[in-house]
């Protein structure tokens, strides 16, 4: 048995939102196939996520240096490091996320900055920055409404590759994924394009 963490990062109702839609498609297909796993809901747009500031990076630093907090920055550290410790509690993790404006919803930017730690999920070598992220499972699930893949708009997709290289830094090379594009800028295409993403999300989620 598997513990899962499913994170949603879109606030929208999945009739307005095609990466609420892979991510329903995906938790219904692996709970079917995985009745024994826990599986553990995080929805980005319900919970408490105070914005990662100097307080928290001042409590998160002197919490590492064994230094005494004060009672706000032992407040916010709290808060991350919650937050990172479910993560990595986790077997398995899925995040459907969007991309707005270029890049990802500010919610989902705030939680990736908790879990990003020096001496928790990385740590610095004479030879740079190492991962100790390696034993995870993840699978990510986005959509876009424009082309990104390729094209003139390649170079300004800032969701799916900064995803990705976070995800990287902390040790996680090969993140399965679906991607959903096009939907919006090719509206006579778009409910093929959306089925066949689901599709496709419903068979990984089936082997995953």
């Amino acid at each position: 048995m598997a513990n899962v963490l499913f994170i949603k990062a879109n606030g929208l109702p999945a009739e307005r939102s095609v990466s609420v839609k892979l991510y329903e498609e995906f938790l219904k297909n692996y709970k079917a196939s995985n009745a024994g796993d826990t599986i553990t809901e995080l929805d980005l747009f319900q919970v408490d996520l105070p914005y990662y500031d100097a307080t928290m990076m001042s409590g998160l630093f002197k919490e590492s240096t064994g230094e005494t907090l004060t009672e706000d920055e032992a407040r916010l550290a709290k808060v991350a490091n919650s937050y990172l410790e479910q993560f990595l509690a986790a077997d398995k993790v899925v995040m459907a996320f969007p991309l707005w404006n270029f890049s990802i919803p500010a919610q989902f930017l705030t939680y990736l900055f908790y879990l990003n730690q020096a001496g928790k999920t990385f740590k610095y070598t004479a030879q740079g920055p190492v991962g100790l992220v390696t034993d995870k499972e993840v699978v990510l699930l986005n959509a876009r409404g424009g082309v990104y893949s390729d094209g003139p708009m390649e170079s300004w997709e800032m969701s799916l590759n900064y995803v990705k290289n976070v995800l990287a830094h902390l040790g996680i090379k090969n993140p399965q994924t679906v991607v959903v594009e096009g939907h919006n800028a090719t509206p006579d295409q778009a409910q093929d394009l959306i089925t066949a993403g689901l599709e496709k999300a419903a068979v990984l989620a089936n082997k995953f």
